[in-house]
């Protein structure tokens, strides 16, 4: 799908709201789970829905919740109504759109499992409710949740898989990428709500497809990052100033993410983790989770991985590591430098 046509239906929807003679129905949207990424991106829809719609808050923990209400009513004008829920099941009794955003693929199944129990019986919506999950999950519990709602709801409710990739820096800002695994005959109601959250919908195919892409993605991004501090490592050593290696990578065919934006080198981009004790960025234990996702859909399908299985060692390790652990996953380099003693 182009860029062009992921703004499109933006645009359609600011038109058919300014030039329509028939009162719009309002919609009710629920937000499920209000970590470091979901917080911003419930602020940011809230933000950007028309006045007259409402957005419920659900968190395990009740107290960001009611912080993220409270930021909307007094921090940002106009916007959805905000109303926080205390169960997942009397947030979405009401739901056209159900969004969530959780750490791991059993807080996604049992979150489902519950609110399917409580609205299964109810009258249907105007139109089938949406259910849009954008926590990195593996394909199999994501296929299994989409049976569930397809099972309880009986072609009332559809659900689809958009995990993301920007951060929570690009959370914050709205300039997210989602991958999105649904039926083509939803987009027209998909890319206006996710555009309300980030900059780019990119349809990868039917459902789970989404998070097929996000994983593969980053499974070749935990190797490169690997391939990038041996290379880095293996430079210094020979005598190389680093910021002069990376310039070469950078303008040679090594170049690539690791190298140029996020390089695990200190002092060589003064804007990466690394430059600032690897503080922020990618966790490594996040992508230890991704990682782990990756080699588990790979089982699934008997497929073996050789690179795959020692990055994955590596990052097993390195998160155990107590110079390592809550730091950015480019943090690899120190193994690697303290393996074969620290300094040139």
């Amino acid at each position: 799908m182009s860029t062009s046509r992921a703004w499109l239906p933006v645009k359609a929807l600011a038109q058919r709201r300014a030039f329509s003679t028939t009162p719009r129905v309002l919609d009710n949207y629920v937000f499920i789970g209000l970590g470091r990424m979901g917080y911003q991106m419930a602020r940011n829809l809230q933000s950007k829905l028309p006045p007259g719609d409402t957005i419920r808050l659900y968190d395990i923990n009740q107290g960001a919740a009611e912080k993220l209400a409270h930021e909307m009513k007094t921090q940002q004008a106009g916007g959805a109504a905000p109303e926080v829920s205390t169960s997942v099941a009397d947030a979405a009794k009401e739901a056209d759109v159900v969004i969530s955003c959780l750490p791991e693929p059993q807080h996604v199944r049992s979150t489902y499992e519950a609110l399917l129990k409580d609205i299964a019986g109810l009258p249907p919506r105007p139109q089938p409710r949406l259910f849009i999950d954008s926590s990195t999950i593996d394909p199999h519990t994501s296929s299994t949740v989409r049976q569930l709602v397809e099972d309880k709801l009986a072609g009332q409710g559809h659900f689809v898989d958009a995990p993301m990739s920007g951060g929570v820096v690009g959370a914050a800002a709205g300039t997210l990428t989602f991958m999105l695994g649904s039926d083509k005959s939803l987009l027209d109601r998909l890319e206006p709500i996710l555009l309300r959250m980030g900059k780019r919908v990119l349809h990868c195919g039917p459902q789970t497809a989404g998070l097929a892409a996000k994983l593969a993605n980053n499974l070749l991004l935990g190797i490169v990052n690997i391939g990038t501090a041996e290379a880095m490592l293996l430079g210094v050593k020979l005598g190389l100033e680093p910021k002069i290696l990376a310039d070469v990578i950078n303008a040679s065919t090594g170049k690539c993410w690791a190298s140029e934006v996020n390089n695990p080198v200190p002092g060589v981009v003064p804007t990466a983790p690394a430059s600032r004790g690897y503080e922020g960025g990618f966790g490594i234990e996040l992508m230890l989770k991704d990682m782990k996702l990756a080699q588990d859909a790979a089982r699934r399908i008997n497929l073996q991985q050789t690179m795959a299985t020692k990055a994955l060692d590596l990052y097993e390790k390195a998160s155990k590591d107590a110079e390592c652990k809550g730091r950015d996953f480019s943090v690899v380099y120190q193994i690697f430098d303290k393996t074969n003693g620290r300094g040139p």
